[in-house]
């Protein structure tokens, strides 16, 4: 009878499928963890915002697009409370009352006064700026830098809906204070918007008018009423 001899050198189909499998099951649980962790930190942070009578925040904004050569730098504030916002940003004042939208142009000397639709989920205003990642993303643990002493530590947003022209974003947050430090925003035509809190200042004493908008104060503008 003749032996069967077994070739040591061909390859088990089996080893690795299983290594696979393994490498597959390490990573799994890590992967969730780490989802997890972002989602906890994006909680405190949407807390800490709810926890505030008003918050003031002085940012810088910038966008780039090597494609396009574009290249802008710009600086602005708003002041939140509840829904309600003053915001200053490039040369425009927008205010929201709780009720309409008032969009101040000074360069135009024009005025353009809207109902706010509570309905439009896509009406991104500066009270959701600070806590539009509670849906619509995947959420991942991302680096911890040290940025002046402070430690930032970034969770990575990708969005769900494929149609979003968002590729990715990178939201960095006060390991310490759990308050926003910055946002990378990158987008799938190239372009990157980076937003970084130069200051942020809560429970301010601000009048009881701040977020009033009185007609009065320009006289000559030109008033476009959409209602």
């Amino acid at each position: 009878m003749k032996s069967i001899t077994h070739n040591n050198s061909f390859p088990f189909p089996g080893k690795n499928l299983i290594a696979l499998l393994f490498a597959l099951f390490l990573y799994l649980p890590g992967s969730a963890q780490n989802s997890q962790k972002a989602k906890e930190l994006l909680d405190d942070v949407t807390a800490k915002v709810k926890s505030y009578d008003n918050i003031v925040i002085n940012f810088s904004y910038s966008v780039q697009n090597l494609k396009q050569n574009i290249d802008q730098d710009s600086k602005g504030n708003v002041t939140l409370k509840g829904n309600q916002y003053v915001l200053n940003f490039m040369g425009v004042t927008k205010i929201f009352d709780g009720k309409k939208n008032y969009t101040i142009v000074p360069e135009d000397q024009e005025i353009t006064i809207s109902k706010h639709d509570d309905n439009d989920a896509n009406a991104l205003t500066p009270a959701k700026m600070l806590t539009f990642f509670n849906s619509g993303f995947k959420y991942s643990w991302d680096i911890l830098q040290n940025i002046k002493g402070r430690q930032i530590q970034y969770v990575k947003l990708i969005p769900t809906n494929t149609k979003d022209n968002r590729k990715e974003i990178l939201l960095g947050i006060d390991a310490q204070t759990k308050n926003i430090y910055n946002l990378i925003e990158m987008n799938k035509n190239g372009s990157k918007t980076t937003i970084v809190v130069n200051s942020f200042k809560t429970n301010q004493p601000i009048s009881k008018n701040h977020f009033t908008f009185t007609q009065s104060k320009y006289p000559n503008y030109y008033i476009n009423n959409l209602d």
